[in-house]
């Protein structure tokens, strides 16, 4: 395509459209598990260029890939092999262009990292409470994409509820502006949410209105072993009790979830791991005092050690302290990493099923998969398990994930279905998860979801074949 490549440099620049050089950061998924080819690489440093460069495309028929840091894990965010995509980049757009104060929001541009929206709040005399792992590199625009979670969701929801307006530029290269910082608006369909959450498939976000949030007085940190799986619902029960709105974050990690970190990271010095099948992390922010925050933790543990539903807990000394207990959950991703390929599951249920749900499913896959290895953690406090599989000890990762992905991933996602859960809690579908999204999501529900994707994007250029099939 000569002629929109030429478009393309006329717009944005002959050094903002790559098509030459390396471009295995843009093209290859975070986890490493494919290798896409792109037509090219667009880089647009404003909204007006990206809608020009939409508009190209779409007249062009070429069709459109949007990608924020690419930190995505369902493949959502990178070009297939065919060479035909345009990936569509936000790195240039990451301008702060508001803080309001008076209305507690941030306007930001949807190429801006996390990590730095935070900071900036901070400095504001602001709390922005969406926190990830990788909220050093994932910037807000992936984020509002596939309604990120993250470990604050329990008090503050996800990104779908911290955000009040948009900027998107839609298939045809039109601009929504939908910036304000309404809590109410009611005149008519919320075009917000169907924007968010639907990664990339019907517009890309160019520019979001966020809310920000008062700082804490004081923020506190526990770790707490459980003796199963049922004790830490009922410890989240008491915490809830007993900390009210000031929970932030309810933390699950299995045992053998901790001695990978154990393993891999010896020097976080991991605590309690090994007195029982599960520890509980959670996160307290008061807005009163530390000395009143510490009052409720301590009276919370008390009645969880009488209880039973706690065998020992520790509470952090310090904010250092609390941050290394946090960077004790936030390593088991890469500790599995480096211990070779697994079989990744982002799932959700409701609160009061999942103990049943893990004493069937690691009894199914006990059953079905000789010396398989389950690493399972997550946010327990709003329902979201990370439900993973790891080869068993000395076999060949690679091949594991060949021959034993498809079947794995059917008896779990049978099992969630059993509970009334979701086989995708915050990580989307992308395309990992696009063939197999009709066997679980309600038929009524997916027709809606076509209707709406033929009558934004007809042509189905903005991000194909992920989400929904091509067919």
């Amino acid at each position: 395509m000569p002629d929109l490549l030429r478009q393309l440099v006329e717009i944005c620049g002959q050094a903002h459209v790559l098509r030459d050089q390396d471009l295995s950061a843009y093209e290859r998924d975070w986890r490493g598990r494919e290798q896409g080819r792109a037509l090219c690489v667009v880089r647009p440093g404003s909204t007006l260029e990206m809608a020009a460069v939409v508009k190209a495309c779409a007249e062009a028929g070429a069709p459109m890939v949007p990608q924020g840091g690419n930190t995505g894990l369902v493949m959502g965010s990178t070009p297939d092999t065919s060479g035909r995509e345009v990936v569509l980049s936000l790195q240039r757009m990451h301008a702060v262009r508001a803080v309001e104060k008076a209305n507690a929001t941030i306007t930001v541009e949807a190429g801006c990292v996390l990590q730095h929206l935070q900071q900036v709040a901070n400095e504001a005399g602001f709390l922005f409470p969406l926190s990830l792992a990788s909220e050093g590199s994932c910037t807000i625009g992936g984020n509002l994409a596939s309604n990120a979670g993250g470990t604050q969701v329990l008090r503050y929801g996800n990104a779908r509820d911290l955000c009040l307006g948009l900027e998107v530029v839609t298939p045809q290269g039109e601009v929504w502006h939908g910036l304000n910082g309404l809590r109410k608006d009611n005149t008519g369909y919320d075009l917000r949410d169907i924007f968010i959450g639907s990664e990339g498939t019907l517009g890309i976000i160019t520019a979001a209105t966020l809310k920000l949030y008062p700082q804490p007085a004081a923020e506190l940190t526990a770790w707490a072993a459980v003796p199963s799986m049922q004790a830490a619902v009922q410890l989240l029960g008491l915490a809830q009790q007993h900390l009210g709105a000031g929970l932030t974050g309810f933390e699950v990690m299995g045992q053998f979830a901790l001695q990978l970190v154990n393993t891999h990271f010896p020097t976080l010095n991991v605590p309690l791991w090994q007195t029982a099948p599960y520890c509980v992390l959670l996160s307290h922010s008061d807005t009163e005092s530390e000395a009143h925050g510490n009052a409720q933790l301590e009276r919370l543990l008390e009645a969880a050690l009488t209880d039973g539903c706690a065998l020992d807990a520790v509470v952090a000394s310090s904010l250092a302290q609390g941050r290394q207990l946090w960077q004790v959950r936030e390593s088991i991703s890469s500790a599995q990493a480096a211990e070779g390929l697994n079989i990744k599951h982002d799932i959700s249920l409701p609160v009061s099923a999942i103990p049943d749900f893990v004493a069937h499913t690691d009894a199914l896959l006990a059953r079905q998969v000789e010396g398989v290895r389950l690493v399972n953690f997550g946010h327990l406090g709003d329902g979201n398990l990370h439900y993973n599989v790891q080869c068993p000890a000395g076999g060949n990762a690679a091949a594991f994930l060949a021959t034993q992905e498809h079947r794995i991933n059917t008896l779990v996602y049978d099992a969630v279905m059993r509970f009334a859960g979701s086989i995708s809690a915050e990580h989307g579908v992308g395309s990992l998860k696009v063939d197999t999204l009709h066997l679980y999501k309600d038929p009524v529900a997916l027709q809606l979801m076509r209707s709406i994707k033929q009558a934004i994007d007809p042509q189905n250029l903005m991000n194909p074949g992920r989400v929904l099939s091509r067919h």
